[in-house]
Parts: structure tokens; sequence; C-alpha cells
């Protein structure tokens, strides 16, 4: 694919997706429905969020549709991709909990810091840094990174459905069998039979069994429905204006001497974690879906880092926190997206829900649930490429697919795994024989230098 856009001219250059010849557009519309459905709890979640910083709920819903929709049409149209975007969690997380309560810094200068990371990585991507870090991963690494991926969104279906929960003395727990159980458990069979049987769609057919399940749950027992996080769509359309928190980036920041170390620290934080969130993202799922290229790499990786980019700062913009690309993409490729209409699709949708928001605010984590589990499951398949009885590529590989899951987050996973890969081989080609030594590159070990004075520093 990267190959076939440096040949094109013109408008296809600039949009290769208008050059894709031969597309099942009722394939890909269905993908970038699957995406959708997966990733529309962002909808919800990110404004209960964003909102206890004292940003206007009504707003960040409408922001949260619009940033996701631009991220969104930037990587169908100018990277030709399946893959959708939205405000990232962990880094809302980041953004209201540590940056605004805890460190007292104001929503608008939060904002600030996002727009900025956001033009420092377009200017690192328009210098192909980005796309050179991106392609110097062994390839070890990246199937570890597509099983950490499926391992990791297994765990939050898990957690949705309420099977795994929380535990003061264990860290994590079985839960008790309720019905979220029960109805994750039903589409999960669902889509697992379906799949079975070669049925098209069998992950959205999944989705709006449970959805219906759950909604049937609630109507005949709302408030233990409610206690469980399952409600009925509390109308149809309503929409909300930006105004309140649209363009209201506050650069006064940049007058304060005494604040701008510490501004300077939150836009590093939001860098680095957004980076290697997109990457972990885009290896992983490019290489479960067999996109990668003769070489490995994933493809028009420049123009899609572009496109994550150049939708941080948009978002910011408009009032949000970081726009990354999503690992609920998986769900759209694994239904058979592959091209820039499933990202184009997922991205009306967004605009679509801006207006019947009650509706998607209404799927349940339960409902979504089976979907991630299942595409967990058909990710992890990526173990079986890597060599595990060399432990150079093994162990790296392991403390990366474990660590994406067990910290909750796939830049950390990364993080741990590109330090564990560089520490390991260094030390064994310091001792093996010359025509048994791996070669490891400058950016692996740049990176691997990065990480540790990261770990140290924040």
């Amino acid at each position: 694919m990267a190959s076939k856009t440096s040949e094109l001219k013109g408008i296809q250059w600039l949009f290769p997706l208008l050059a894709e010849k031969n597309v099942n557009y009722k394939k890909e519309f269905l993908a970038g429905l699957v995406t959708f459905l997966t990733m529309a709890y962002i909808i919800v979640v990110n404004p209960n969020i964003l909102s206890k910083t004292g940003m206007d709920a009504g707003a960040l819903v409408t922001a949260t549709c619009l940033g996701a929709a631009v991220g969104c049409f930037l990587m169908g149209f100018i990277a030709n991709l399946p893959f959708a975007l939205a405000s990232g969690m962990g880094l809302n997380a980041f953004f209201a909990f540590t940056v605004v309560l805890k460190g007292g810094v104001s929503w608008e200068v939060a904002l600030t810091a996002v727009f900025v990371e956001g033009i420092i990585f377009i200017l690192l991507t328009m210098f192909k840094v980005r796309e050179i870090v991106v392609n110097s991963i062994p390839t070890s690494m990246k199937h570890a990174v597509t099983a950490g991926i499926g391992i990791f969104i297994a765990f939050v279906g898990f957690s949705g459905a309420g099977l795994v929960v929380a535990n003061e003395s264990t860290k994590v727990s079985m839960g008790h069998f309720t019905p979220t159980v029960v109805i994750a458990a039903i589409g999960l069979f669902i889509i697992g039979v379906l799949d079975k049987k070669g049925v098209k769609g069998s992950i959205l057919y999944g989705i709006v069994v449970s959805s219906i399940l759950a909604w049937i749950f609630s109507i005949i027992d709302p408030e233990a429905a409610a206690k469980l996080g399952i409600s009925l769509p509390k109308g149809i359309f309503k929409y909300e204006s930006i105004a309140p928190i649209a363009g209201k980036l506050d650069f006064s920041v940049f007058a304060d001497v005494k604040g701008l170390s510490s501004f300077f620290v939150v836009v590093c934080t939001f860098l680095f974690v957004d980076f290697f969130d997109t990457v972990g993202t885009l290896i992983g799922v490019c290489s479960k879906a067999n996109m990668l290229d003769e070489e490995g790499n994933v493809p028009n990786v420049g123009r899609a880092l572009l496109a994550d980019a150049i939708g941080t700062t948009a978002g910011a913009a408009l009032g949000v926190s970081t726009v990354t690309t999503y690992v609920e993409s998986s769900t759209g490729v694994l239904a058979g997206g592959r091209t820039g209409w499933t990202a184009i699709t997922t991205g009306v949708l967004f605009l679509l829900s801006m207006f019947f928001s009650p509706i998607f605010i209404a799927i349940p984590a339960c409902a979504t649930a089976p979907a991630l589990i299942y595409v967990g499951y058909l990710m992890l398949s990526s173990l079986k490429e890597i060599d595990l009885h060399d432990v150079t590529d093994g162990i790296p590989a392991f403390i990366t697919a474990t660590t994406m899951a067990l910290t909750y987050s796939i830049g950390d996973g990364l993080t741990l795994g590109i330090l564990s890969y560089v520490i390991i081989n260094l030390i064994y080609n310091a001792v093996a024989p010359k025509e048994d030594r791996k070669p490891v590159s400058w950016v692996m070990i740049a990176l691997a230098i990065l990480f540790i004075i990261k770990l140290v520093l924040m």
C-alpha cells in the first residue's frame, strides 16, 4: 500500500483513498459500524472524566464526537487505513486527575499542553522521526505487541462484563455471577458460533443481541440493572453546543517562567504516552490483519501518524484531551475492514451520535465485552509467530505481552518490552560468538535510553 501511495499523483496522492478500486463497501461499512459500537462508550466516559475539571459536560459530549470524527476522517482520507481515533482512555484520566485536580493546573492550560503536544507530533512526523521508530521495532516485538493488545482488550472486556473485578488484597479477582456476566457470555457464544459458521458481521450481531438483552433486563428490573450500569436510552435526540470549551486554549503559561517547567513535564508525559500507545496499536492491529508489508512495516505509517498528530491538535482546539488511535479498531479490522472507508464510516457515526447520543450511550459495557474478548482471543494467536525458545526474542516478547494488560497501558507494555529487548540482546552480544550476535538498531538503543530517563524522572 505504501508503494502504491508513492506512485499516485495530484489529488489521489493527497487522498490515496480516492484511488482505491474494487472496494467492498458493504464490508467496509459493517467494519466501521462494529468499530464504532465497540468504542462508543467514549461518548459518555470521556465527558464524565473531563467534566470533573469544571468543563461543561454537555459540550464535552459534542466535542468528543467531533474530535473522534475529525481523527477518523483524517485517518481514512490521508492514510487510507481502517483505524478509528477518539480521546484516549488513560490520557483523559491523566488530564483530569493528575494535571488539573492534583497539579492545580486550569483545564484551559491543560488543553494547551495537549495542543502543543500535537504540534510537536506533527513536526516529528513530518521529519519521519516517528516513522523511523515504528519501522525499527523488531518483527518479534511487533507480534508480541499484537498478542499483548489481545490480552489487554480481553481484560477490558472481562472487566466490562463484571467477570473480573478489583480486589484490594489480590489486585483483581473473579466477580459475582451477575446478569451482566450472563449477557456477555451469551454474546460471546453467539459471536463464536457465527464466526465458526463463517457468518459475516458475527461480532456486530453479538453486540446487538447483548444490547437488546441488557435493555430487556432494564425493563424487567430497572433498579438492579442501574446498579450494574445498564439503563434504557433516555430519549433519542439531543445536541449540545461546544461553545463553553472550544478554542479555550491559554498560552499565558509561556509568560510564567516558574510554571513553564511544570508545563513542559506535562507536555512530555502526554507526548510519551500518546506516542507509544499509537505505535503499539498500529503495529498490533496491522500485524493481526496481515497488513504489514514485506519488510514487516505498517503501511502508510507516516500518514497514519500524521493523521493521529493532527487529530490531537484539532481535538485540543475543540476542547478535549488527546485524540489517539484506538485499539478497538481491531474489532473492525477483524470484521473485514481494510481501507480508509472503515475509518470514515466510524467518523460519520460519531457525527450522527452527536444528535442520537442517548441511544449509543445506552449500549452497556457488558454488550461490547463479548467483542473485545473474542478479538483478544484472535489476536493472541500472534504468539505462535515468535520463537519463544530463543530468550533474546522470547523474554522481551513475554514482558511486552503480559505487562500491557498488567499495567493497563499499551504504551507502558511497549516501553518495558523495548527496554528488555535492548538490554538482553546487548548483554548477549557481549558474550556470544560473532556469528551468533543479533544486531540492535541505534534507534532501539536510543529509545531504551529515553525510556530509562522517563522511568527515572516521570
